[in-house]
């Protein structure tokens, strides 16, 4: 059962969450029904990420990794084989895939690298210096901007 929110009236009341309430909104649409190829997302370290995708099958040429902003998009596509051989029964899948997954903000891809069939792909927080919290010290009775704009105004007094 799916259950639709009305977020209109905290979209009207606050500024700068516009994406947040897209994806509560759409958070389904980037996920498709179908579960392939699997995957397992880990959380390795304070601000540091890890997906891996059951690839089995697939050569690094035919998996195709994007970043954008705040979405990776894995896909694959599988080469034709060139073998005519007759398989009594075919287990391993050999379709083509595509993954999306959401990432957050400042969320970037650091590396990835395939071994024994798993595609891994190391994301990592970077926080630019600007944004993170930083501690305001309290000064004196005055503030430093009204010593300039007092400054200014005695500049031009002397040279008045």
């Amino acid at each position: 059962m799916r259950t639709n929110f009305d977020l209109t009236p905290f979209r009207h009341s606050t500024v700068g969450f516009d994406r947040l309430f897209d994806l509560i909104e759409n958070g389904t649409s980037l996920q498709t029904a179908e579960n392939y190829p699997p995957f397992d997302i880990e959380h390795d370290g304070k601000d540091r990420y890890r997906i891996s995708l059951a690839v089995a099958g697939f050569n690094q040429d035919e998996i195709d990794i994007t970043a954008q902003q705040n979405l990776l998009i894995i896909s694959g596509r599988k080469q034709q084989d060139e073998k005519d051989g007759q398989y009594l029964h075919r287990g391993i899948a050999a379709r083509s895939f595509e993954r999306r997954f959401a990432l957050g903000d400042y969320v970037k891809v650091r590396n990835a690298g395939m071994k024994d069939g798993l595609l891994s792909i190391d994301l990592v927080r970077e926080i630019p210096e600007e944004m993170k919290p930083r501690k305001i010290q309290i000064g004196g009775s005055e503030s430093p901007v009204l010593d300039d704009q007092r400054a200014d105004k005695e500049e031009q007094r002397e040279a008045a």
